[in-house]
C-alpha cells in the first residue's frame, strides 16, 4: 500500500522539484535501546525514540531501521515535528526518507495552529508539503468543522482539498457538496460541484461559488437556487452578504412565492432581507399562475416587501405596466398588488379591456379570488367603451363603477354618480334603430359574452333617440372619451412592447 500511494504522489513531486533535490540520511538521534536484528536485516529502537532527517525529528515508542533502504517503521506515540506550526500523531508511521513521504495509520492527527485533522490513514509529503487521506476524515478550523471521504490539505498554502461527502458545519448554516476547497487563512470554502447549504431559515442550492465563513458574504454561480418555507430565488449568479442580510442576483432572475402563486423575473435584482424588501428590474414579468389563466404583468421595475415571516405582503410595479390574461388586459404606468386581500391597484391613465369594452378610469382595483376575477372598481371618471362600428363608439360614463366577473368574464356593472351613455341600438341583424343618449344618478348593466344587453337605470333618466344621420357631431364623444386600441396587449408577449395610441 506505501509503493501505491508512491504512485498517487508522483506528479506532485516532479511539480515541486523534489527529484532535483539531493537524497539526506535519516540519522537516530536517541533510543533507550538500539540493536540490529538479522532476521529482518533492520536495527530495532526502542523507548524514546527520536529520528532525525534534515530539520525534521521524528518521535516514537519504538523503530524499526533500514539503513541500507533509508527509511523505517515507528509504533507508538508517532509524532513528527514538522516545523513551529505543523505537528503529525498517529499510532504507526512508514517513512521513506528518500522521498520524504509519511504514511501514518491509526489515531492520525494533524494540528496546524487553528487547524486540526483528524483521521485513521494520512500520507503526508515531506516535500509538497501535501497531507492526503481517503477514509475519512474530519478538520476543525474555528468555529468550522468538515468531513469527507478524501482530502488533501496543503500545510504551506493552508489549503484544503475535499472530495465525496463533504459536510461543512458552523454555527451559521450545514453544507453538503461534492467537491469543496477551503482556505485556513482567509477561511473561504470554494464549491465545486453539486452542493446543498442549509440555513435557519432558508436552503441554498449551487454547482460554483464560494462561502466566507468569517464575513459570512457568498457568491454562487451557475444557477444556484435559494429556497425557504415560502419562496424560492434562482438567478445566473447571486451575492449575498448575510450580516447586512442584502444580496444582489444578476441573469435571468426568477423570484416564486408558491403562497400566493406568483413568479417574478427579471435581469437583475437586490434583496433587504432584513427589512423586507426587494426589487427586480429590466425585462421584469410577473405571473399570476393557476390551472385555469394565468395574469403576465411587465413593468421597467417591481418592488416586493414581506413580513418578518418571509411572507410576501405587497408588490408594487413602475411606468410602463402592460397587463395580459386571457379574459382581461390592461395598462398604467403603476401598479399595487396587495396579497392580504388579493386586490391588484393600477393607477395613472389605467386602462383595462375585456373583451369588447375599454374600461377606463382615474385608478381601477381588481379583486382576486383563488386567483380568479372576483370583480373590479373604478375610481373617478369612470368610462366603458366599445366600438359600434369603424366610426362610431358606445360609451358609458360615471364618477364611479364596481363590476362583477363570473368565469372571468364580466357580467354586470353597477355605475354610481352622474352616469351617461351614448349607445348603438341595433337589431339581432345588426340593423340600426338609433342613437340612444341618457343620464341618470346611476344604473345597473349587465353584459353577456362581455356584451352589453341590458341598461337599467336605478332612478328617472334623462333620455333622447336620435337617429343617426340626425346626432350631433359634439354629442357623439361624452367629455372625457378616449380609445387606446393599439395599446392593447393581444398576447402575453405583447406586453413588452409599448404600443402607440390611436
Amino acid at each position: 500500500m506505501f509503493r501505491t500511494f508512491i504512485v498517487i504522489f508522483f506528479l506532485l513531486l516532479i511539480a515541486s522539484g523534489s527529484f532535483a533535490q539531493k537524497k539526506s540520511k535519516i540519522f537516530v538521534e536517541r533510543t533507550d535501546v538500539q540493536r540490529y536484528t538479522e532476521l529482518i536485516a533492520k536495527e530495532q529502537l526502542i523507548g524514546n525514540v527520536i529520528i532525525r532527517q534534515e530539520n525534521t525529528r521524528f518521535y516514537c515508542d519504538s523503530a524499526y531501521l533500514n539503513d541500507k533502504e533509508n527509511s523505517f517503521e515507528a509504533f507508538g506515540n508517532v509524532h513528527i515535528d514538522v516545523n513551529d506550526s505543523v505537528d503529525v500523531y498517529g499510532d504507526r508511521m512508514l517513512y521513506e526518507g528518500d522521498t520524504r513521504i509519511a504514511e501514518l495509520f491509526g489515531n492520525v492527527k494533524l494540528i496546524d495552529n487553528n487547524t486540526v485533522l483528524t483521521t485513521e490513514h494520512l500520507v503526508y509529503n515531506r516535500n509538497t508539503k501535501i497531507a492526503f487521506y481517503d477514509v475519512g476524515g474530519t478538520i476543525v478550523n474555528q468555529e468550522n468543522t468538515l468531513v469527507s471521504e478524501r482530502g488533501y490539505y496543503n500545510t504551506e498554502t493552508k489549503i484544503l482539498y475535499f472530495r465525496k461527502d463533504v459536510v461543512l458545519t458552523n454555527p451559521e448554516s450545514e453544507t453538503y457538496s461534492d467537491t469543496l476547497i477551503y482556505n485556513t487563512i482567509t477561511e473561504t470554502a470554494f464549491f465545486k460541484g453539486p452542493t446543498i447549504m442549509r440555513g435557519t431559515e432558508s436552503t441554498i442550492y449551487m454547482e460554483d461559488g464560494w462561502y466566507d465563513t468569517k464575513s459570512d458574504f457568498s457568491k454562487l454561480t451557475r444557477r444556484p437556487v435559494i429556497s425557504s418555507a415560502d419562496q424560492t430565488i434562482t438567478a445566473d449568479s447571486i451575492y449575498y452578504d448575510n450580516l447586512k442580510s442584502y444580496g444582489r442576483a444578476f441573469g435571468h432572475v426568477e423570484i416564486l412565492d408558491t403562497t400566493h402563486q406568483v413568479l417574478i423575473r427579471g435581469k437583475y435584482a437586490e434583496m433587504w432581507d432584513n427589512v423586507g424588501q426587494s426589487f427586480i428590474t429590466d425585462s421584469t414579468l410577473a405571473i399570476t399562475y393557476d390551472e385555469k389563466d394565468s395574469m403576465y404583468i411587465h413593468s421597467d421595475t417591481m418592488w416586493m416587501f414581506f413580513d418578518k415571516t418571509r411572507n410576501a405582503k405587497r408588490m408594487l410595479a413602475y411606468y410602463n405596466v402592460r397587463i395580459f390574461r386571457e379574459t382581461l388586459q390592461g395598462k398604467c404606468d403603476s401598479l399595487a398588488y396587495t396579497m392580504n386581500d388579493s386586490t391588484i391597484r393600477l393607477y395613472d391613465e389605467p386602462i383595462l379591456w375585456s373583451g369588447k369594452n375599454q374600461l377606463s378610469a382615474d385608478s381601477i382595483s381588481v379583486v382576486l379570488s383563488n386567483n380568479e376575477l372576483d370583480s373590479l372598481i373604478m375610481y373617478n371618471t369612470a368610462f366603458i367603451v366599445s366600438r359600434d362600428s369603424t366610426e362610431s363608439y358606445n360609451q358609458i360614463r360615471g364618477k364611479d363603477m364596481v363590476g362583477y366577473f363570473r368565469n372571468n368574464e364580466l357580467s354586470k356593472i353597477s355605475v354610481e354618480g352622474n352616469a351617461q351613455t351614448v349607445y348603438y341600438i341595433r337589431e339581432d341583424d345588426g340593423f340600426l334603430i338609433g342613437v340612444n343618449l341618457s343620464e341618470s344618478s346611476s344604473m345597473l348593466i349587465r353584459l353577456v359574452d362581455n356584451d352589453i344587453k341590458t341598461i337599467n337605470y336605478m332612478s328617472q333618466p334623462k333620455e333622447t333617440m336620435y337617429p343617426e344621420a340626425d346626432l350631433p357631431g359634439e354629442m357623439r364623444k361624452l367629455k372625457g372619451f378616449t380609445w387606446k386600441e393599439r395599446l392593447r396587449p393581444l398576447t402575453k408577449d405583447d406586453i413588452f412592447i409599448t404600443g402607440q395610441e390611436d
